[in-house]
């Protein structure tokens, strides 16, 4: 296995971009896009210009061993990212190359294999195969208990021991821009009463980062901790949508359903380990002895600043929280390590999300339920009104980004609107 690829941090491209863009040249993520006929193919962004890769191999300008043309005719990552972190690297190699500023002879020829981000279509860049949902903040685990539980006692006896998580549902997970339909399910509107089926009253957001897998391990095989991180290509950011009056109901005792598996949201672009190698931090100190499997010295999490905005019908944006992935207590090493401790086998593409990331103020809680507090201190927005939970025609987006001095690696954005 190759050391990560860290570009330069001075390296500058001969394509304009803003000295906040979150695709600087030192990102150059992933993804999938079509233009106007509607063929998909994998694609990088730099700038506001999204880049052809299948296009720039049948021109010969990546020569990369091993990498078919096949690779980069899909409607999903999950091919290329078969072909293991190396051929990636390569990949991000021949294109810092090609769109350094050093490059003076090639760019009219590379300029036909760009197109603005505007004129094309993103979609949703693997196809997950199976995606699990984690519950990794202990901010956000300890709101959740105190509002539901025991104040005392708002953690399980389980929580600082292992990185709790559920399986979700892998076929409705969409790319940004997806209108989420506000879902129905059974509601106990008093405690006593028999429920009633109704659409969701309490609609919810979590604000979340997931994980692809790509490299697989075999049935009966566990990934150690330490080398976790060959496993994982790369991070997107992840909305999941969360039905709190269905989910109330429903989730004694085998945990979340219908309140879950609507929808959940993801950005387009998957952003290579690689680009937040510089971005690498401790998380929070253990409280408790951990078993050896999980513990790790290497620092795991990552300082990557996120927010989130409410968007009314009007187009009004009002920041509702600012959180970090660095408050994460299990990072997504320990998570994985964790989910094949049994032998469980992770294939190309699988997806493992956060669970939401609150930090330790309110206006760092990632999602309603806290901002608003069960519904008791609703969030007032900048046109007068007020939200608990999310109304039809409310948009959601989260963005999020890692700041160098000289550049930033940003995720983009993952957004959805709410419709009856």
């Amino acid at each position: 296995m190759n050391a990560p690829l860290i570009i330069d941090p001075t390296l500058k491209s001969w394509i304009p971009y803003p000295i906040d863009s979150d695709f600087p040249i030192q990102n150059l993520p992933l993804g999938i896009f079509s233009k106007s006929d509607g063929i998909t193919k994998v694609c990088s962004i730099i700038g506001d210009q999204v880049v052809d890769l299948f296009g720039l191999y049948s021109d010969g300008f990546i020569q990369c061993p091993g990498l078919d043309i096949s690779d980069l005719a899909s409607g999903y990552l999950n091919k290329l990212l078969q072909k293991g972190k190396n051929t990636i690297r390569e990949i991000r190699k021949d294109l810092v190359q090609l769109l350094s500023e050093a490059n003076t002879k090639d760019q009219s020829l590379i300029k036909n294999h760009l197109y603005p981000l505007k004129s094309v279509k993103l979609h949703l860049p693997v196809k997950v195969g199976d995606y699990t949902d984690f519950y990794s903040s202990r901010e956000h685990a300890t709101n959740v208990g105190m509002m539901f539980r025991d104040p005392a006692n708002a953690l399980l006896p389980n929580w600082l021991h292992l990185p709790v998580g559920y399986h979700g549902r892998a076929s409705s997970i969409v790319v940004s821009g997806t209108d989420i339909k506000r879902p129905k399910g059974q509601i106990q509107l008093k405690d006593g009463e028999a429920p009633i089926l109704d659409s969701t009253r309490q609609l919810d957001i979590e604000l979340e980062m997931a994980f692809v897998i790509g490299k697989e391990n075999k049935l009966g095989d566990s990934i150690p901790i330490e080398i976790a991180e060959q496993h994982i290509q790369g991070l997107l950011l992840f909305n999941d949508w969360s039905a709190r009056d269905i989910q109330r109901w429903e989730y004694v005792p085998l945990g979340p359903f219908l309140a879950k598996n609507f929808a959940s949201s993801i950005s387009p672009w998957l952003i290579d380990l690689d680009a937040l190698e510089p971005f690498r931090t401790n998380g929070p100190e253990p409280s408790l002895p951990l078993l050896d499997y999980l513990r790790n010295d290497k620092p795991s999490n990552f300082d990557i600043e996120l927010a989130v905005y409410l968007i009314t019908s009007d187009g009004t944006e009002n920041l509702i929280c600012k959180s970090n992935s660095k408050y994460l207590y299990w990072s997504m090493s320990q998570q994985l390590a964790h989910h094949t401790i049994n032998g469980c086998n992770m294939q190309i593409g699988d997806l493992c999300a956060s669970g939401t990331i609150s930090g330790p103020t309110p206006d760092s809680y990632g999602s309603m339920l806290e901002l608003a507090w069960k519904g008791t201190k609703p969030l007032l927005l900048k046109d007068g009104t007020t939200r608990s939970f999310l109304l039809d025609g409310d948009t959601i987006t989260i963005k999020g980004f890692a700041q160098h001095d000289q550049y930033r690696i940003g995720f983009g954005e993952v957004s959805g609107r709410i419709v009856a």
